[in-house]
């Protein structure tokens, strides 16, 4: 019989996988992540919702841990959210505390008392988030920088919702600096369901680390998915439809809003349907209330945005009903991985759509989703900004380093090391100026400007590397139920203020106390509201030219339920009627517009209505599909403004940003403009060839 290459693990562990669990043997993507991790390869592990993913990491990890006898804490386990983590303690616990090894939560809301624990017994492995490591990097205090010095594995689930923004770079940047401090590289080990290009994000995450680099995966099992569209045109027709399906049954419900959730879960309520609430604005007891009440239930309904469609442990779930439809197709493959995982029970997921756009969007992501097509991750590029957080931190961490000292801990990160010598010189001399930076002529330290903003006692906003608004804490008695923003608590003049809607329910706003930020409630039986600060993204090139085939065919897919079909048959008569069919511009005399049906998406969109507006004066009002100009614009103008731009040899490089993209950059107001404005373009995820292919 060959032998497996968990045949290689530690004795101990072995004996306990066969007598403390039980386990006859591994999955085979377990069985294949194994060889690579011992041998201490970087590795990629990419495997659906609940494919093991956690254990063909940690437990070829904990071999390593006893045949290599390290001391201290030598694993870090990253994760995006603190829920997960939570999630994660007890099994991993189990899997340490079987080889008498001990296991360390650390995150916000983990006491004093527990963190005093940890500094002191020093478990194996310590699971956080990277804004954690963060405080623990810069603290005054030696002992939480020394609790990571003996660090030799460091393991990131869910990497996917890391590795496309700022906060997986702050997390590899992080990640550099324990390992200048640890003296020694770290093996790195990276968990994600399906991603379009897992080569590119090996490479993204063991960066310039020496040493053999693996993905691992196997071929996903045929799983017949039943997938469903419907058009319902409304929330509350929505909360009809979820009353009368499926009784009996537990069903996950998304939203990809935290006011909408908010209202969704209102109205079953009031159908007397058993419902819980989870969003990110929901105070830590009340998520973890929620969940483990429909953990443990049987026949209800959780209404949830993103936070669970990772890893999350809410029990076997019957069905997954999608409100509208996610932005990727990755983020559908998460949430439909969360059901089909009991024998003889198939992967499901019933989109309800409560408008038109919602409707082509939900039909366009599934014929994506049928052609195998999942979105690449691309990294951000030119990240001026987060280099300005992480010299900032270096210099509390240090207590002063000099103008070149950062090359010494973050010198062959990629994503610094490619920034121009003479662009980082000239910034941080606009930060000594600025007084962000104080120069004695050898070291820099945090300047006037930069202690008022982000000094040790700020210390927790140069932590968080994203721009968010002021929020509230909702208080009934001595609980805190969530946060809300400035929109809840504002009221125009001379109207009534109007109960808010949290967890759920309506409360009546008693009391509030700005200098504080707390709102004192208590509960109403009036209609409520639920309103939050957000922008919507729009659609990417990707998924509009996807709706574009949806309007374009004739075809109608047994996906769709019959209200969907009719639907669909009426926007295909009404665009094809505005002239999608049509190449160029198209006059519309009835709207007093000339349109250019593009199907580019939001963002170039609206970055072709900068340029017309900056280069030929033009005032164009754009969406998702198209562009349209006044009925009277001189069209030529039109088309060879923007021929021009397409026509730049870096076109990328020259994209307008608008306002509301630069406010979303954090630091971006300690950059100089054209830096700041380099560093959003960095964030653009359109690739320049498909750009380039754009005709007019």
């Amino acid at each position: 019989m060959s032998e497996r290459p968990s045949d290689s693990f530690h004795p101990l562990l072995r004996h306990h996988l066969v007598n403390t669990l039980g386990w006859p043997g591994l999955r085979p993507l377990q069985e294949l992540a194994a060889a690579p991790i011992l041998a201490g390869e970087h590795a990629l592990i990419i495997a659906p919702t609940a494919g093991g993913k956690t254990e063909a990491a940690v437990l070829p990890a904990i071999s390593r841990l006893l045949t290599e006898n390290w001391d201290g804490t030598a694993i870090l386990y990253l994760c995006p959210l603190k829920a997960l983590l939570n999630n994660l303690n007890e099994r991993l616990e189990t899997y340490f505390g079987m080889v008498g090894y001990g296991v360390g939560l650390w995150h916000g809301d983990i006491s004093p008392a527990d963190r005093k624990k940890i500094e002191t017994h020093k478990p194996a492995c310590l699971l956080t988030t990277p804004e954690s490591l963060e405080v623990m990097m810069i603290s005054s205090r030696r002992e939480l920088r020394e609790l990571l010095v003996n660090v030799r594995i460091v393991v990131i689930d869910e990497i996917h919702a890391f590795a496309g923004d700022d906060r997986g770079l702050h997390l590899l940047a992080v990640v550099e600096r324990i390992q200048r401090l640890a003296g020694r590289q770290f093996q790195r080990i990276g968990l994600s369901a399906t991603v379009g290009n897992p080569d590119t994000l090996i490479d993204w995450l063991a960066g310039h680390c020496e040493g053999e680099r693996r993905v691992v995966t196997v071929a996903a099992a045929s799983v017949e998915a039943d997938v469903r569209v419907d058009y319902v045109a409304s929330l509350e027709n929505a909360a009809h439809v979820i009353s009368r399906l499926h009784e009996g049954e537990k069903r996950l419900v998304f939203c990809d809003s935290r006011r909408r959730v908010e209202e969704l879960a209102v109205m079953l309520r009031e159908r007397g349907i058993s419902t819980f609430v989870s969003h990110s604005s929901l105070s830590a007891g009340q998520r973890r209330e929620a969940e483990a009440a429909f953990s443990t239930d049987s026949n209800c309904v959780i209404v949830a945005t993103s936070t669970l469609e990772l890893g999350i442990d809410v029990g076997d779930l019957d069905r997954v009903i999608q409100i509208d439809a996610p932005g990727t197709v990755a983020s559908f493959l998460q949430r439909i991985g969360r059901t089909g995982r009991r024998p003889g029970s198939t992967r499901n997921c019933l989109f309800l759509a409560t408008s038109d756009n919602a409707l082509l969007h939900a039909t366009a992501l599934v014929e994506l989703w049928e052609k195998g097509y999942v979105e690449p991750i691309v990294a951000p590029r030119d990240p001026y900004h987060l280099f300005v957080q992480q010299l900032l931190a270096l210099a509390l961490q240090t207590g002063g380093i000099r103008a070149d000292g950062w090359r010494d801990w973050l010198g062959r990160f990629p994503a610094f090391a490619n920034l121009p010598a003479e662009e980082v010189a000239s910034l941080i001399q606009h930060l000594i100026d600025s007084e962000i930076l104080f120069s004695d002529g050898v070291l820099l330290s945090i300047g006037d400007e930069g202690e008022k903003r982000f000094g040790r006692r700020h210390f927790l906003e140069l932590v968080s590397v994203f721009t968010s608004p002021s929020l509230f804490d909702v208080v009934h008695g001595s609980n805190s139920i969530g946060m809300v923003d400035w929109l809840t608590v504002a009221v125009e003049e001379g109207k009534e203020r109007r109960p808010l809607i949290l967890s759920g329910r309506a409360w009546d706003i008693q009391n509030i106390d700005f200098p504080g930020r707390k709102l004192f409630v208590t509960p109403s039986t009036a209609k409520g509201r639920a309103r939050w600060y957000g922008q919507g993204q729009g659609f990417s090139i990707e998924m509009a030219r996807s709706v574009r085939e949806v309007l374009l065919s004739d075809a109608s897919s047994p996906r769709w339920s019959n209200r969907c079909r009719i639907q669909i048959d009426v926007l295909r008569e009404e665009y094809r009627a505005r002239g999608i069919e049509s190449a160029g511009c198209v006059s519309d005399q009835t709207e007093n517009h000339v349109v250019w049906w593009n199907f580019a998406g939001r963002f170039l969109n609206e970055a072709f209505a900068s340029v017309l507006d900056t280069s030929a004066g033009i005032d164009a009002k754009f969406d998702d599909f198209s562009l349209k100009v006044p009925y009277e614009t001189d069209v030529s103008v039109v088309i060879s403004t923007i021929r021009r731009m397409l026509a730049e040899p870096e076109v990328l490089q020259r994209l307008p940003i608008s306002k509301r993209w630069l406010d979303g950059l954090k630091f971006s107001d300690c950059l100089p403009e054209r830096f700041a404005l380099r560093a959003a373009r960095g964030r653009i995820r359109v690739d320049g060839d498909v750009l380039r292919g754009i005709e007019i």
